[in-house]
């Protein structure tokens, strides 16, 4: 008897699944068979996926909502693919694209198509994954080039930090009392001393 499963997959915890959810429940995918993971798409080592290829066996159909909920690396889609379909013997419908159904044209003609369409739309979703790396990238450049500063605030010099400093130096003092003295960690004391000697 075969059976139907669900994969659903979000990039982060905070990212909602209720769209992927609603999809599979209204094809009547018991919940139990819906495997759910909160992580990147970049590769398949992803804990929720490994189960259901471990549970999945010859005739089991596999919904899932769109391609790139699948994976984002072109590549490994691709491979995943094959793995399911081939090696496996069970069934692929993606929701979003019904030329995705392996249940359909099962000769050479509708394998060929099948692969094809795959083929493109794992391109499209890796290229999409470069696009949105690439206008992070620019962002942040432009922001930078703007005056933004990027991660925790510098934290200021007391006053004595100078004295204590030149204490340090002197071996009057060890590292670990300057920093106390400052009332910095040691790491945070040894970085202002350093950035201190680079501008004299």
């Amino acid at each position: 008897m075969a059976d139907v499963y669900g994969y659903v997959r979000v990039s982060s915890r905070d990212q909602n699944e209720d769209r992927q959810m609603i999809a599979l429940r209204e094809l009547a995918v018991a919940d139990k068979n819906i495997f759910m993971d909160k992580q990147s798409g970049k590769d398949f080592e992803r804990p929720a996926y490994k189960r259901m290829l471990q549970r999945m066996k010859k005739n089991d159909l596999l919904y899932i909502k769109s391609i790139d909920r699948l994976g984002r690396n072109y590549g490994e889609i691709l491979e995943q693919w094959q793995t399911l379909t081939r090696e496996k013997e069970i069934d692929i419908v993606v929701l979003d694209m019904p030329l995705l159904d392996t249940r359909r044209g099962k000769d050479l003609m509708g394998m060929f198509l099948s692969d094809i369409v795959l083929q493109v739309l794992s391109f499209v979703a890796e290229n999409e994954r470069s696009n949105i790396r690439q206008r992070q990238a620019e962002g942040i450049a432009a922001a930078k080039a703007r005056g933004v500063r990027f991660g925790r605030p510098a934290i200021p010099c007391p006053d004595n930090f100078g004295e204590v400093y030149r204490e340090w130096r002197n071996k009057k003092i060890t590292l670990r009392q300057a920093a106390d003295a400052c009332e910095m960690s040691v790491g945070t004391f040894y970085g202002k001393a350093r950035k201190l000697e680079n501008c004299n």
